[in-house]
């Protein structure tokens, strides 16, 4: 039976394996494929960017200045930085990001040594010299990956000229921003009178109003909208949503700075139900990532900066913390919300049944910490006998690591088949359904929930 499953498995898998990549949610930079300038060097492309790489190296006591993260570690020797990558290499058995980067090292770059003390030089030189060639640059790689669509995730205030920049060019590639507002809806935001000052200068709204603030939060939109995007992105560490009766007396006291935290939070809930009420309108899919406590090692906070590898995850309530937000536009069957958890416990508590029966939601894969085959198999296992296959929204890889997107994808689609493999054997559905159902989780529910079909 092991045998014949590991067959049907590999059988699924070789049907998907060479799908084009539709990657509706990720933090790549556009400015990769806006200017087309090749990559720098090895470490800045497998290490200093990669909150997986130096979070683990970091809670082995190598300090994040000796891997070139921050401005502390601005100065520090690019190919140092990948000597302790190599010398540490064990350190990630187990992991995805193991799987990751040896798909790196091995199917784009082409590097034939497992990595090592020993060859860190001699694997660093390699790279390097891929890199400098016209075949290794970010556009001629989007292509090489059968990248079909690859979506940013772009403050609500970027003037989006990288965006600008490729639309312009004769470059075929599509890469659309995703419109993400955090900065202008959460009070607590150090920086949100600020951001309310430069979003009065983009969109020539009177600010001085709530109505006003809300006509600028639409022309947003809009501007986002016209360069391409899809959708939307939240990201909250507790969720809440309230409606509240008179917005403009809370708005106020935040834009003057005079709010409390509770406020913030209470204001901010009131806009994810304005901006789901938004989508309604514009027909923009919205994604809601909650449960994650941000920034707790407060030391590494004030040397490095914000999301630095120290974002834990924490328990949610997801049944409560949308009740009003689905109550007043939920049962809208065009409305399309996704929710990424961390809480791998509200799976099969909350959001299988959650999605199984409100029109608008979908569940959004293995987010973060659980993008991996154990992490991907518990989520079909949590999920599926509840909300079915069409209630969920496909993959999106959610990377900064552009190199990394088809190991992603292929760590996904070999998770796929296995899942399936194992539903056919068991005689839930047949081996054409399993074919379908995997073009469809690869690929299709993507293009669907994120209106990327055109």
């Amino acid at each position: 039976m092991t045998g014949n499953l590991n067959e049907r498995a590999q059988e699924l898998y070789h049907g998907i394996r060479e799908l084009p990549i539709v990657s509706p949610h990720g933090h790549c930079d556009p400015a990769w494929f806006a200017t087309d300038a090749p990559f720098s060097n090895p470490a800045e492309l497998l290490v200093v960017p990669d909150h997986y790489v130096y979070r683990m190296l970091f809670s082995q006591g190598i300090p994040l200045s000796d891997l070139g993260v921050g401005s502390a570690g601005a100065n520090a020797d690019p190919r140092e930085v990948f000597r302790i990558f190599a010398s540490h290499w064990n350190l990630f058995l187990g992991t995805p990001s193991r799987i990751w980067i040896s798909y790196v090292l091995r199917e784009t770059l082409g590097i034939k040594h497992d990595l090592s003390a020993e060859v860190a030089d001699m694997v660093y030189e390699q790279i390097a010299e891929k890199l400098a060639q016209s075949d290794f640059r970010p556009r001629a790689l989007f292509d090489r990956f059968k990248i079909d669509v690859l979506a940013t995730t772009d403050p609500a205030l970027d003037p989006l000229r990288h965006h600008q920049a490729i639309r312009a060019c004769t470059w075929s590639g599509r890469v659309v921003p995703t419109f993400r507002p955090d900065g202008v809806l959460d009070g607590s935001d150090p920086e949100f009178q600020q951001n309310l000052s430069t979003l009065e200068a983009l969109t020539n709204c009177d600010l001085s109003s709530y109505s006003g603030y809300l006509s600028a939060l639409r022309a947003r939109r809009q501007f986002f909208i016209a360069m391409g995007a899809t959708a939307t992105d939240h990201g909250i560490e507790v969720l809440h949503t309230e409606w509240l009766g008179e917005p403009d007396a809370l708005y106020q006291k935040l834009r003057n700075g005079e709010g409390s935290l509770e406020e913030a939070q209470r204001f901010y809930g009131h806009m994810l139900i304005e901006m789901a009420q938004m989508s309604v309108e514009d027909g923009l899919t919205m994604q809601i990532h909650a449960g994650s406590k941000r920034n707790t090692n407060h030391s590494i906070l004030r040397e490095f900066g914000r999301d630095k590898g120290a974002d834990i995850p924490i328990a949610q309530d997801w049944v409560r913390g949308l009740d009003t937000l689905l109550n007043r536009v939920g049962n809208m069957p065009d409305l399309r919300i996704v929710l990424f958890t961390l809480d791998e416990a509200t799976y099969a508590r909350e959001l299988a049944p959650m999605a199984g029966h409100w029109p608008c939601l979908r569940i959004g894969p293995p987010w973060w910490f659980h993008d991996s085959p154990a992490g991907i198999a518990r989520f079909f296992d949590q999920v599926v006998e509840t909300a079915g296959y069409f209630n969920l929204a496909g993959f999106n890889d959610d990377t900064r690591a552009f190199f990394s997107i088809p190991a992603r994808h292929d760590l996904w689609r070999r998770g796929v088949a296995t899942h399936l493999a194992e539903q056919v054997s068991r005689g839930y559905f047949g081996l054409d359904d399993a074919e379908y159902l995997a073009s469809l989780l690869s690929v299709g529910l993507a293009r669907q929930v994120y209106g990327l079909d055109n």
